[in-house]
């Protein structure tokens, strides 16, 4: 192939093929690369906006039977620091949430065998009922899986339960990477990309709308981040459900995997990504960027590169906590690492519509 001619269709915004990315990936200048996302971002987002949501990320429970080895945060059935939340101590986390100002909540946990369908149903329900300002952002594809697995239903029906109790979104995660040969090495039990896609293929046809992510820098080769792309661009030709594509890199500490993967890749593969899932997710309207799962100067640079979204505030995290991975904010500090930038803060919804644009945070006096 000749990576000219794949860069001529970059410069027109036209789609490029699986192979031809797979060239303009290996072979691109990443600062190139940059500059062709960044064109391809304002063509798709053409406001000098980037957008962040108010948000938490807790859990209902530690207990999963599914023996990821990237995972530090699950604990076996019986273990001593194995646990599941009541009712109302979900409520309660979901209750702080709102008391900071949180409009999503990202609600997520192990595949727990003993809980059964009403148990996710009641949470979605309460919620709503407690929390009006609340969106339950609940329940990653693989817990989904794991809801129809123990109930005996379909994963349509549990998705239409969902909804019906209350539910408009699902979050992205428990893609990792959609190949097969990746996720028979690092998550056998979950099955092949087919298993994700399926649940997330349902929610699209019933009205819910997901995000799509990727975590990468473990065992994966450059073929099999594109396949994962061309898995997630395929589906959102199909059905357009996705709103956005959030990549995060596998954090090593405490997890099976460490033994194999010992150390975090370096920022600018994140950059790579970024850019190149902006060119060749010619589909998906938006690209966050993660101040959270990056750093907050990494992902101020991604916002160069592709980028028109900022995450979330993260006001309780503790996946990535398991790892060692700490990282804060306030909204105050994701307006102002956004001004940085040069770009204007607004804040959004689940679905990604704006709320509010952000008031400039005051110039500092000089000493």
């Amino acid at each position: 192939m000749d990576l000219s001619a794949i860069i001529k269709k970059v410069e027109d915004h036209e789609r490029i093929s699986p192979e031809e990315g797979l060239l303009l990936y290996e072979k691109a200048p990443l600062l190139q690369l940059g500059l062709w996302a960044q064109s391809a971002r304002f063509a798709k987002n053409p406001k000098n906006q980037v957008t962040f949501v108010i948000d938490s990320n807790p859990n209902y429970t530690n207990v999963c039977v599914t023996d990821c080895s990237f995972c530090a945060f699950y604990r076996k059935p019986g273990d001593a620091n194995a646990y599941t939340l009541e009712l109302e101590e979900v409520m309660a986390k979901i209750a702080s949430a709102k008391d900071m100002g949180a409009t999503t909540v990202l609600l997520q946990g192990g595949h727990n065998p003993d809980l059964k369908l009403d148990f996710y149903l009641d949470i979605i329900k309460q919620t709503r009922s407690r929390f009006p300002e609340i969106t339950p952002h609940f329940f990653t594809a693989s817990e989904i899986q794991t809801m129809a697995q123990v109930s005996g239903a379909t994963v349509e029906l549990v998705l239409q339960k969902l909804k019906e109790a209350g539910q408009v979104s699902l979050p992205g995660g428990g893609a990792e990477i959609l190949s097969a040969r990746v996720r028979r090495l690092i998550s056998p039990k979950k099955g092949g990309p087919e298993k994700w896609l399926e649940v997330h293929r349902a929610a699209h046809k019933i009205g819910l709308r997901s995000t799509a992510t990727m975590m990468y820098g473990h065992l994966e080769n450059n073929a099999d981040i594109l396949e994962h792309l061309q898995n997630i661009r395929q589906l959102q030709d199909e059905t357009g459900g996705f709103t956005a594509f959030i990549p995060w890199s596998y954090k090593p500490n405490h997890t099976p995997l460490q033994k194999k993967v010992p150390h975090r890749t370096h920022s600018s593969l994140y950059l790579r990504i970024i850019a190149f899932s902006r060119i060749y997710l010619d589909n998906f309207q938006h690209v966050q960027a993660s101040w959270f799962s990056e750093g907050k100067k990494t992902g101020q640079v991604a916002l160069q590169f592709g980028a028109d979204d900022f995450g979330g505030t993260i006001f309780e995290e503790n996946v990535h906590r398991s790892t060692d991975h700490i990282n804060r904010t306030t909204i105050q500090e994701i307006v102002t690492l956004i001004e940085e930038s040069g770009f204007k803060a607004a804040q959004r919804d689940t679905l990604y519509n704006v709320l509010r644009e952000m008031t400039p945070a005051p110039l500092q006096a000089q000493a």
